[in-house]
């Protein structure tokens, strides 16, 4: 499996799709690594990349149950 970023497979938890990768003999690789970041730093990304994706999902539910309370309400 070759990739550009990490990030572009998981958003986060790559270590441990790649010690799943390893353990089934396949190849990771990434082409473009990241300098070695600090933990905190690379905790305070994870947790960021997090609160996006639910914050786009809740916002896009919201915006999908907006739309129909319109639709709804044009009939």
């Amino acid at each position: 499996v070759v990739v550009n970023y990490q990030d572009r497979l998981v958003r986060f938890g790559f270590e441990m799709i790649e010690t799943i990768c390893q353990a089934n003999d396949v190849e990771l690789v990434v082409i473009n690594q990241t300098d070695n970041v600090d933990p905190n730093s690379e905790l305070v990304e994870d947790v960021l990349s997090i609160i996006t994706v639910f914050s786009a999902k809740l916002y896009g539910k919201r915006s999908h149950q907006n739309a129909r309370v319109i639709q709804e309400s044009k009939k």
